[in-house]
């Protein structure tokens, strides 16, 4: 049985519309997304309402689900998202090597890290299958196979000692910032795009504020105007940072400079308070949006609206794996069909109805199969 669309649904399936426009680099509408008029972006957004939906599946309806149950099922659904990884690893490498063939360019060869793929495939085919070598666009998976596999251990430290999970966290991250502490990746050397020791602490907020009657969470629902109040400025002031390029210097600010800078990397302070202003601000647009499907004049078109977002965000782990090698497919276009509106409404159009294909498969699929638990009818984990 398919879930009534819900706010978490489809902000998930704006996230990931979102992210499609933002892979194709120079895309006309890339320049209206949150990407570029904010320091905070959609994958924010994308990982923090997984750290939501973890609570509402652990929670379950009416009573919290067996822990020994969330945890496997998070290790399950690890393994799910790494096998989502490995595949669209491979189909991208292989398109990468198809059009480097067919249009005569080996320097497509080396896009998005994939040289050492070619040039020296054993090592990092290993690194490929261990995670410790990713592509350039195909590297937020890493991170998701990371935090469900640290996600069973936030889940039964909630449950024992519900006030110590978010402290803990966030020492972390101040630990992370301060001595820079990150995953490297091999053979190439580097470190992981995403930090998960960092992006933890998104993840966990997500967490802490889905509970509406205890710790963070309930305070954020007493307080939720004057959040709102201090969160206005600091949306301002986000965009304007971005739009007139205003980022501090790093070479100018003091030690440690992850506290002082923004950083997508180390998930930094300025780009994390940030995020967590947007999220209090457009917290309230949900329930407008909602009644807009009602309104007589043009409630249907709002009501098909929700529809396909909520839908996308149901079955977000294949939407972004589509997505993600359609955002490779439309690189390649562009980078011999010059964009123009026409060029990039086509691509934007058909990537999302080859997006709400792949949800509308995958919901059919789902169909025929045992109704649901309660708790997985809520919400879940994906």
């Amino acid at each position: 049985m398919t879930r009534e669309p819900n706010a978490v649904d489809f902000w998930r399936g704006f996230a990931l519309i979102t992210i499609f426009i933002d892979h194709v680099p120079g895309l006309i509408y890339a320049s209206y997304t949150l990407a570029n008029v904010s320091i905070a972006d959609a994958a924010d957004l994308f990982v923090f309402l997984a750290g939501w939906s973890l609570r509402l599946m652990a929670e379950g309806r009416g009573e919290p689900r067996p822990i020994r149950d969330v945890m496997l099922r998070l290790f399950g659904r690890a393994l799910e998202i790494y096998a989502a990884q490995i595949l669209i690893t491979m189909l991208a490498i292989a398109f990468l090597a198809l059009s480097a063939t067919e249009l005569d360019n080996p320097l497509l060869l080396q896009w998005h890290n994939a040289a050492a793929v070619f040039t020296d495939p054993v090592p990092t085919h290993i690194g490929l299958a261990v995670l410790t070598h990713q592509l350039g666009y195909f590297d937020i998976l890493p991170l998701y196979v990371v935090l469900m596999l640290m996600a069973p251990f936030f889940a039964l430290i909630d449950r024992v000692a519900p006030m110590l999970l978010l402290p803990l966290s966030l020492a972390l991250y101040l630990c992370v910032l301060t001595f820079r502490l990150t995953l490297p990746t091999w053979p190439v050397a580097g470190t992981w795009f995403f930090n998960p020791l960092a992006w933890q602490a998104v993840f966990v907020l997500g967490f802490c504020l889905a509970a509406p009657d205890r710790g963070v969470g309930a305070f954020a629902r007493r307080n939720i105007f004057w959040l709102r109040v201090v969160g206005v400025p600091i949306v301002i002031a986000g965009a304007v940072i971005h739009i007139f390029d205003l980022w501090p210097d790093p070479t100018k600010v003091p030690d440690p400079i992850l506290f002082f800078i923004a950083d997508k990397t180390f998930m930094t302070p300025m780009r994390l308070i940030q995020f967590l202003s947007l999220v209090a601000v457009f917290s309230v647009a949900w329930p407008y949006i909602r009644r807009a499907a009602a309104a007589p004049a043009f409630g249907r078109p709002v009501a098909a609206l929700i529809g396909l977002f909520a839908m996308l965000g149901r079955n977000s782990l294949y939407v972004f794996c589509v997505g993600s090698l359609l955002s490779l497919s439309a690189q390649v276009v562009r980078l011999y069909y010059r964009g123009s509106i026409a060029s990039d409404t086509g691509i934007v159009l058909l990537g999302i109805l080859i997006m709400a294909f792949t949800a509308w498969l995958a919901e059919l699929r789902q169909r025929g199969r045992p109704a649901p638990s309660s708790s997985a009818q809520r919400l879940s984990a994906r």
